[in-house]
């Protein structure tokens, strides 16, 4: 029995902390703990950057993107400035008709280049997918009920992606 109780004394001083023991367990969790939150805050740091780099380029693609595209409509602005003051002069109406008339094809040509293409509309059915009714008149003829009459303003779409719905009078 003796020998029992010895062996528990013994077992209880092994199981008991030292004073020594006791401090290192709290600093290597303080230090632990430092160490995470350092990475933590390298790694915030790390994502706020690239989440900023990534919004300058997408700001500098945006800006060269929209300057290549002003740079195609130059010529179009020369021609209208050329007819405007050739409109001062001119005696002959339909030599500026013809004129004007090369300028809008110009104009056009240029944005079909860059993926813009008219909505066709009239005489079609009406389809609020594609159009916006402003009214409805009666159909003149019958076989206009419930197509487009008019159209008030042009539908256009960029690269199959409706930008500008068609402003359409419907018959019914």
């Amino acid at each position: 029995m003796s020998e029992n109780i010895e062996e528990k004394e013994a077992g209880e001083v092994q199981n008991e902390v030292t004073p020594e023991q006791n401090n290192t367990t709290p600093v290597t969790d303080e230090a632990k703990v430092a160490e995470l939150n350092d990475k933590y805050l390298r790694l915030y740091s790390d994502f706020d950057n690239f989440r900023k780099r990534t919004q300058k380029e997408k700001n500098d693609i945006y800006k060269s993107a929209t300057g290549d595209v002003f740079k195609t409509f130059l010529p179009v602005l020369d021609d209208f400035d050329r007819a405007l003051k050739s409109i001062e002069t001119a005696a002959d109406v339909q030599s500026l008709k013809e004129g004007v008339d090369l300028i809008h094809g110009k104009l056009l040509n240029t944005l079909k280049q860059k993926g813009l293409l008219e909505m066709e509309a009239l005489n079609k059915d009406f389809d609020a997918d594609y159009h916006e009714a402003i009214t409805e008149i009666p159909a003149p003829t019958e076989e206009l009920k419930g197509k487009v009459v008019d159209v008030v303003e042009k539908g256009y779409t960029l690269d199959g992606k409706i930008i500008r719905y068609a402003k359409v009078i419907v018959g019914k």
